[in-house]
């Protein structure tokens, strides 16, 4: 919910200096890229983490011993690596 509030002030924020910027003919550059960065911090980082899968990754996969609880659900996760990639993956442990 924070998130989308930030997401919405911040995109407010950045079409609100574009128009200044525009109609006003004064150059608010510093404060619009500044606004654009915080925009783009909040709609991307998401894509950071990955999603906890309810099974195991298949063949080609090993355990890691690797466990935490994740934040987001409060379940405990596993951490599975594949060597042929180097790709990890995150599955509930409790599953």
């Amino acid at each position: 919910m924070l998130r989308i509030l930030l997401i919405a002030l911040a995109g407010t924020g950045l079409v609100a200096l574009i128009l200044a910027d525009w109609l006003e003919g004064r150059s608010y550059l510093p404060a619009t890229v500044g606004a654009g960065i915080v925009l783009a911090g909040l709609l991307f980082e998401n894509r950071r983490y990955k999603r906890v899968l309810d099974t195991a990754p298949g063949t080609g996969w090993q355990a890691t011993g690797e466990r935490f609880v994740d934040p987001d659900s409060g379940k405990l996760v596993a951490v599975f690596f594949n060597p042929a990639t180097g790709e990890r993956r995150y599955v509930d442990a409790d599953a």
